[in-house]
This record gives structure tokens, C-alpha cells and sequence, in this order.
């Protein structure tokens, strides 16, 4: 039977993950296997022990203090969600290649390996906003007022490469 301060600290991950917009699956898929779903979940119940290096480094993987984390302070301070990157596919295919070509290789690219062929929209990372970046080679500021020029990204998109 889990204690109340393991079921305290596993309510303070959960908070932090879904502030941040993560199921389970996805820590997973954005730690790139790192932190299994099943781990992670079974911290958030408090039916596993974390270390203090285990809680340190899934901290560091939230982006959050600790303390943020540790039970007995105060709530978990609100996280913005990270703010949706999607590409109109539909506009993308508009565009003259010459221009777009690299982008649409590259949503060709995360379309293949998903499996996610739906054609109107596809959403992408912040991290891939910084890959098309270096491609571009132009600032992920400069890049997303681009794509927004073209009507790929919506002005929301701003907001996303507003910690950069």
C-alpha cells in the first residue's frame, strides 16, 4: 500500500506531465524510450519507490525544480502547454517547390515514420521547428514568421519559439 507522501509525489508528477501535455505514452515517445510508460505511471501512483537521482533526472526531463516536485511546498505552479506547431498540408502543397521543397520533405518525412497520412494538417515539435531551422538557415524566429507569411504555421505558432 503506497504511503501518503509516495501517493503526494505521484500526484506532483502527474500535474507536471499533464501541464505539459504528456500522456504516459507520450514521456516515453519524447524520451525516446528513456522513461517507460509503465515506470513513470507507476510513480504517479506511488506504487514504485523513486530514487532521489531517478527524481532529479525526470525533473530535469520536465524542465521543472525538484522542489517542484517534492510534496509539502505548494502546488505545482501552472505550465503554459507548449503551444501546437501544425503545418497545413493543404497550403504546403500550394507553395513552389523551390521554396518549400525542404519542408514538405521534411513533413513527408514524419508522415512516413508515423504513419499519419490524413493530408490537411500535420503537427510538429519545437525541436523539428529547430532542424528546419539549421535546413533554412535562418533563426527559428526568422523561420516561423516565414512559415506564417506562407500559411503553413498560424500566428499561434509565435508562441512556440518565444523561449528560444
Amino acid at each position: 500500500m503506497p504511503s501518503d507522501y509516495a501517493k503526494s509525489l505521484g500526484a506532483r508528477l502527474r500535474a507536471i506531465r499533464t501541464q505539459q501535455g504528456l500522456s504516459l505514452h507520450g514521456v516515453e515517445e519524447k524520451s525516446r524510450g528513456r522513461w517507460k510508460a509503465v515506470v513513470v505511471g507507476s510513480y504517479e501512483r506511488g506504487d514504485r519507490a523513486v530514487t532521489v537521482q531517478k527524481l532529479a533526472e525526470l525533473a530535469d526531463f520536465y524542465g521543472v525544480p525538484v522542489s517542484e516536485l517534492l510534496p509539502g511546498g505548494a502546488a505545482p505552479s501552472p505550465l503554459a502547454p507548449a503551444p501546437k506547431l501544425v503545418i497545413d498540408l493543404e497550403r504546403l502543397s500550394q507553395l513552389p517547390k523551390d521554396k518549400a521543397g525542404p519542408l514538405a520533405r521534411y513533413a513527408a518525412t514524419i508522415q512516413s515514420q508515423r504513419g499519419d497520412y490524413n493530408g490537411k494538417v500535420l503537427s510538429i515539435r519545437q525541436e523539428d521547428l529547430r532542424s528546419l531551422a539549421v535546413i533554412y538557415d535562418k533563426s527559428p524566429v526568422e523561420l516561423t514568421e516565414e512559415f506564417i507569411a506562407w500559411g503553413v504555421l498560424d500566428a499561434e505558432a509565435r508562441r512556440a519559439v518565444e523561449s528560444f
